[in-house]
């Protein structure tokens, strides 16, 4: 099992939350499209043959890209890769880009077998306040468009702990996913990132940080609310109906290697982590003399060890003892004991998982347990 992950770093304009790599210029677009397809022939090699089980177009905004343009990176990875017939392909897309006649051509001229929708709330004033291209409208009509052209497997992303929304329109916004009967959510708690418009207005104080107990009762509804409708909380930020994972960010989770194709994309091969220069002018002149312009990282056992604990209590299957390094054993020991006495970490069979409160401090005690 492998993922490729390719990053389409272009948007229609900046949401005042986002720290990911983008630009909201086209110019570049042509460019770095032929640069991305090159890297996906240099990098053939990167994963060792092993079969492609899930394909990811983050960004940025890839439902921007024309069907000929997904088709040639299509082409592409077809060309240099093996690929598993049942592969999940997964395609991030913005509301307003989901016109009936794009989700048709999706479904009928494409691989394309799974959307992820950058809805974030059905509020206008949500969204405004997050600076999204879209209206509460356009995100109903989007998932009706998807739906009438036979997409099945559909994710939607929501944000949550926003100062403009309130408990009431929480539990309407997740309503509303019910009634669509959407098999996925990805839930994300408001988070004020460094070099952000949200930061800015932080710090100069035209905005209010982060409300926490805003945010810890909002996620408590989600928790409610979804495991009252039939879905897995299979991951801190993420519900699903049965047999709706996403295969692709469980990947993340679990462990498995990955190609990041794309500026600021990052691989992942089981010994090491790299991550493509982020910027896109570089990127491309890179790419263009047959170069990659990337960092590498060799992993040592505390890196190991560390982003394991960090990954695995995210998820409902949750931290296995038998894979802490023995070095590490009777420091980790010693650290779970303590954390289950303060509620945080209970046990599910031998492995060690997150109580409701500890799914509140899970970055706190992901530290706490790191070499």
């Amino acid at each position: 099992m492998a993922g490729i992950y390719l990053h389409i770093p272009f948007c229609k304009k900046a949401c005042h939350y986002c720290n990911f790599h983008f630009s909201t210029t086209l110019t570049l677009k042509n460019e770095l499209l032929t640069c991305l397809r090159k890297e996906i022939e240099l990098q053939k090699e990167y994963l060792s043959g092993v079969p492609i089980t899930s394909i990811y177009f983050g960004g940025g905004t890839p439902s921007l890209l024309s069907i000929e343009e997904l088709n040639a990176i299509f082409n592409t990875i077809y060309s240099n890769f093996e690929v598993e017939n049942d592969i999940e392909i997964t395609l991030e897309s913005n509301p307003d880009d989901l016109t009936e006649d794009y989700c048709n051509a999706l479904k009928k001229s494409t691989p394309v077998n799974r959307l992820s929708i950058g809805i974030q709330s059905f509020n206008d004033e949500c969204l405004s306040f997050m600076n999204r291209a879209h209206s509460g409208k356009e995100a109903i009509a989007a998932i009706k468009n998807a739906q009438k052209a036979d997409f099945e497997n559909l994710t939607i992303d929501f944000i949550y702990g926003t100062p403009t929304l309130s408990d009431e329109q929480w539990v309407t916004n997740l309503n509303t996913a019910f009634a669509f009967n959407i098999p996925h959510l990805s839930c994300y708690n408001l988070t004020v990132e460094e070099n952000t418009a949200l930061n800015h207005f932080v710090k100069k104080g035209k905005q209010k940080p982060v409300d926490e107990m805003q945010s810890a009762r909002q996620f408590q509804i989600l928790v409610e609310k979804t495991a009252v409708n039939g879905f897995e909380h299979y991951e801190i930020s993420n519900y699903a109906k049965s047999g709706f994972r996403a295969i692709h960010n469980s990947s993340y989770w679990e462990g498995i290697p990955y190609l990041g194709i794309g500026p600021s994309a990052h691989s992942f091969d089981g010994n090491s982590r790299q991550s493509n220069i982020a910027n896109n002018a570089l990127y491309i002149k890179s790419l263009s003399n047959n170069e990659m312009n990337f960092e590498k990282e060799v992993l040592t056992l505390e890196n190991i060890h560390n982003e394991y604990v960090m990954t695995s209590l995210r998820t409902s299957w949750g931290c296995d003892p038998l894979k802490i390094n023995p070095f590490f054993a009777e420091n980790f020991n010693k650290k779970i004991a303590e954390l289950i006495e303060k509620g945080w970490i209970t046990q599910n069979g031998n492995n060690y998982i997150l109580t409701f409160q500890g799914k509140l401090l899970a970055d706190h005690i992901a530290v706490t347990l790191f070499e």
